[in-house]
C-alpha cells in the first residue's frame, strides 16, 4: 500500500506581485456548478492541458484535477504474471490522465491536496486552472503553503540570526513592497539596477560575542520580510542564534518558505472486493490529515477558532 503526501496550500488574491488574504470563497457553490458542465467547459489548455471533475465522497464535493497525458508520451502496460506487455494507444475521443484529489475546508481559503503520482498537477496548475477557467472572474488567485505558526514564530524567541539565504525571481519582487528592512531594500536595489533577474542572496555574520549586536540586526531585518516569505521568495531560510539560560549559545535552521503543513498517509487502491477505491482513500485522508492539524491550520491562516 503506497504512501502518499497530503499538503496544504491558502488560497489568496494576487495583483502585482502582490498577495492579500480574501474572505472565504463559496467553494461548494463552484463545484455544483462544475458537476453540471461539459468537458470543455472544465479544460484549461495552457503549457500542459488540465481538465477539472468533481467527485462526490460522504455528500461532500471534492475536485479531481487531472493532467492530460501528452499523445506524444510512450504508454505501456506489463503482466506481472507472464512478463508480457503492450502498448497503450491513444485515440482522438480518449486519453489518460494524472489525478490529483483536492479538498476545499470550510475556512481561511484552505485545500488540501493528494497527488496520485509524480507528474500529477500541483499547486501551481490548480492556480492556472483556477484562473484559466474564470470560476471566480473578479480575482486572480494565487495557491500559497500553509506554513507552520510554529516556524515562523521561532523568530521572536531568537536573539539574532547567523546565517540566512534568500532567492527572489523577477516576478516577485514587488511583494517587497513596503518592506523598510535592508534586507528588502537590498533586494529591491538588484532589481532596479539589473531589471528583470533572479537575485540570491546570502549574508552570514561570524561567530563571536563581538558581533552580537550585528546577528540581532540581521534578524530584525529578516523578521521585516517574514511576513511576506511565502509569496515573495523562491527559497528562504536562516541559522538563528537562541540563548540558553547558562550564557551558552545554539542555533537552529529555520525555512520561511519550505515549512509546510504536510503528512503522508497510506493510500489503499482497492478494497476486500477488488473494487477501486483510490479516490475515497485519497480524499479520506486529506479531511483525516486536516481535522488533525485544523488548530494549526486555522492559526496559520488566521481563521477563527473552530
Amino acid at each position: 500500500m503506497p504512501e502518499r503526501t497530503v499538503a496544504f496550500f491558502e488560497i489568496v488574491a494576487s495583483a502585482s506581485g502582490e498577495q492579500a488574504r480574501i474572505p472565504q470563497m463559496d467553494w461548494d457553490q463552484a463545484l455544483a456548478s462544475l458537476a453540471t458542465a461539459s468537458v470543455q467547459e472544465r479544460m484549461v489548455d495552457k503549457e500542459m492541458t488540465l481538465v477539472g471533475s468533481v467527485a462526490t465522497v460522504h455528500e461532500q464535493d471534492h475536485l479531481l484535477l487531472h493532467r492530460v497525458k501528452d499523445a506524444t508520451e510512450w504508454l505501456s502496460m506489463m503482466d506481472w504474471n507472464t512478463g508480457e506487455w503492450r502498448e497503450l494507444e491513444q485515440n482522438a475521443s480518449r486519453g489518460f490522465v494524472d489525478t490529483t484529489a483536492i479538498s476545499f475546508l470550510p475556512f481561511g481559503n484552505v485545500v488540501g491536496m493528494m497527488p496520485g503520482s509524480v507528474s500529477a498537477p500541483t499547486q501551481r496548475g490548480l492556480e492556472t486552472w483556477l484562473n484559466e477557467l474564470h470560476l471566480f472572474p473578479d480575482v486572480r488567485l494565487t495557491a500559497r503553503p500553509v506554513l507552520s505558526k510554529a516556524e515562523v514564530e521561532r523568530l521572536g524567541t531568537a536573539h539574532g540570526a547567523s546565517r540566512i539565504e534568500i532567492k527572489i525571481g523577477n516576478h516577485k519582487v514587488a511583494a517587497l513592497r513596503g518592506r523598510t528592512g535592508r534586507l528588502a531594500k537590498f533586494l529591491r536595489l538588484a532589481h532596479e539596477a539589473y531589471g528583470d533577474i533572479n537575485v540570491t542572496m546570502i549574508i552570514s555574520v561570524p561567530r563571536g560575542k563581538g558581533r552580537a549586536d550585528d546577528r540581532q540586526s540581521l534578524l530584525d531585518d529578516l523578521r521585516d520580510i517574514a511576513p511576506v516569505a511565502p509569496g515573495a521568495a523562491d527559497r528562504a531560510r536562516a541559522r538563528l542564534v537562541f540563548a540558553e539560560a547558562d550564557g551558552a549559545e545554539r542555533t537552529r535552521l529555520v525555512e520561511l518558505t519550505e515549512h509546510h503543513i504536510t503528512a503522508k498517509r497510506r493510500v489503499p487502491a482497492v478494497d476486500d472486493q477488488g473494487n477501486s477505491i483510490r479516490i475515497l482513500s485519497a480524499v479520506d485522508a486529506i479531511l483525516d490529515v486536516a481535522a488533525e492539524h485544523e488548530g494549526e491550520l486555522r492559526a496559520a491562516v488566521e481563521a477563527d477558532p473552530a
